[in-house]
C-alpha cells in the first residue's frame, strides 16, 4: 500500500464539494471541508459526470480553520478501506460494507493525524476494496466519516451542539459503472476473511492459529459472552423497560423496543451455536479489540485489546464477542458510529435509532455494568 500524503493548500474544489457542518442554527462550525471526485486510475481525475470505470475516488479533506485539527486515523480514508466510511448506492439500492468492522479503544496519542491550518488531506481510494460494484448502474456515493475524539488544538472537541460528534460529510457524487470491473470487493472480502493458520474445534467452537492457552482464555469469553446474550434476550422478552435499556437504546417506542429485542434473539442464537460455526482467529496482531467482516460470519479476529481486557465486565472480552456477533449482517448488521461508554450513552440519548445500530451499545446493554435495572 502506498503511503498517504497531505497536501498544503485549500482543496481542489472540482467534482461534489461540501462542507461538514452540525445540524442546528447554535451548533460550532465543522472546520472540516470533504471533496469527492471520480478517478480514472491514472495521473488525472476525471469530472463526476464523466464517471469512472473502476471505482475509484479521489477524497481530500481540508481544515478550513486558523487552528490544527487532530483526529484518529481511523476517521480518515485509506486506498483500501478499514471503516464504513462511505454511503455507496446503485440505482438507488444502498449496497453494504463488506470490509472489516473493527471494534477500538479510546485513540492513543500516535493514532491521531494531525491537519494544520489550510492544510488538505488527500488520498485515491479503492471503493472495490469493500463495496461489490460489480453490478452495472448509475451510482451514488457520499463520504461520511463521524468525527469522534477529534478537536482542534485549544482542546474543543468537534462535536454538534447535541453532544455528539459531527461528521466529515461531502456531498454526493453520481457516477456510471460498467460493471466489466475487475475488481470485485465479494471476492476480495472472501479471500480476507478465509481462516490462515492451524485449526482446532474445542468444546463446539472452531479457533484458528490459537494456542493452547489462548483457546482456553477464548473459551471463558465464549461461555460468558452466552451468558450475556441470554441474559439480555430475557430482559427484553420479558418487556422490562427500566435504566438499562433507556441508557444504552434512549427512549421507548414499541418499533426501537421490538428491534431490541429481535437483535438479541438473533445474537443468542448465533452466540449459542456449538458446532464449529463460531471461528475464533488468533492471527490479529493490531492493537485493536477484534474485528470481523460483516459478510462473513461467524469469525471473529481478537487482537492485542482482547487479550488484555478482563473477562467481563465494561469493554470485556466477553462483551466484545457482542460487540463483533452483533455486526454480522446474518444476525444484526450493526455499524460503529461511536465508540465507548460516553458516546453511547450520547447517542442513546440524542440519536436512539442509531443507537440500535451501534455495536457497542449491544456490548454495554449485555455487560450492564455498572448493573441498571
Amino acid at each position: 500500500m502506498k503511503l498517504l500524503h497531505l497536501v498544503s493548500g485549500t482543496a481542489v474544489l472540482a467534482g461534489a464539494v461540501a462542507a461538514a457542518t452540525a445540524a442546528g442554527p447554535a451548533a460550532p462550525t465543522n472546520p472540516l471541508r470533504v471533496s469527492i471526485q471520480a478517478f480514472d486510475g491514472g495521473a488525472q481525475a476525471l469530472s463526476a459526470d464523466a464517471g469512472a470505470l473502476q471505482g475509484a475516488v479521489e477524497i481530500a479533506v481540508t481544515n478550513t480553520s486558523r487552528r490544527t485539527v487532530r483526529l484518529p486515523k481511523w476517521q480518515l480514508p485509506t486506498e483500501v478501506l478499514d471503516a464504513n466510511l462511505f454511503e455507496v448506492s446503485v440505482d438507488g439500492v444502498k449496497l453494504d460494507y463488506q470490509g472489516p468492522m473493527i471494534k477500538r479503544g479510546a485513540p492513543q496519542a500516535a493514532d491521531f493525524a494531525i491537519l494544520r491550518p489550510g492544510e488538505t488531506y488527500r488520498v485515491v481510494v479503492d471503493l472495490a476494496s469493500a463495496y461489490d460494484l460489480s453490478q452495472a448502474g448509475d451510482y451514488t456515493v457520499t463520504y461520511n466519516a463521524p468525527l469522534q475524539f477529534a478537536s482542534t488544538d485549544d482542546r474543543k472537541l468537534l462535536n454538534q451542539a447535541n453532544g455528539l460528534p459531527m461528521s466529515a460529510r461531502s456531498a454526493p457524487l453520481r457516477l456510471w459503472l460498467d460493471g466489466g470491473a475487475k475488481l470485485d470487493a465479494s471476492q476480495r472480502v472472501s479471500a480476507a476473511a478465509k481462516p490462515v493458520g492451524p485449526t482446532q474445534v474445542v468444546n463446539g467452537v472452531n479457533y484458528v492459529g490459537c494456542t493452547s492457552s489462548r483457546i482456553t482464555t477464548a473459551g471463558q469469553a465464549v461461555t460468558a459472552a452466552r451468558n450475556y446474550s441470554e441474559n439480555a434476550k430475557g430482559y427484553l422478552n420479558g418487556g422490562t423497560v427500566g435504566a438499562r435499556y433507556t441508557t444504552w437504546f434512549g427512549a421507548y417506542t414499541s418499533s426501537r423496543y421490538s428491534t431490541a429485542r429481535q437483535h438479541f434473539v438473533s445474537i443468542d442464537a448465533a452466540m449459542d451455536q456449538n458446532s464449529g460455526q463460531i471461528t475464533i482467529n488468533c492471527g490479529c496482531t493490531s492493537s485493536a479489540y477484534a474485528y470481523v467482516y460483516p459478510n462473513q460470519p461467524y469469525q471473529i479476529y481478537v487482537c492485542k485489546a482482547f487479550w488484555n481486557a478482563p473477562l467481563t465486565g465494561t469493554d470485556s472480552k466477553a462483551g466484545t464477542l457482542i460487540h463483533e456477533m452483533s455486526h454480522f449482517n446474518a444476525v444484526a448488521g450493526t455499524d460503529d458510529h461511536v465508540y465507548g461508554q460516553s458516546g453511547a450513552k450520547n447517542l442513546a440519548i440524542s440519536n436512539p435509532t442509531n443507537a440500535l445500530d451501534n455495536a457497542d451499545n449491544h456490548e454495554y446493554f449485555a455487560e450492564n455494568t455498572p448493573f441498571q435495572n
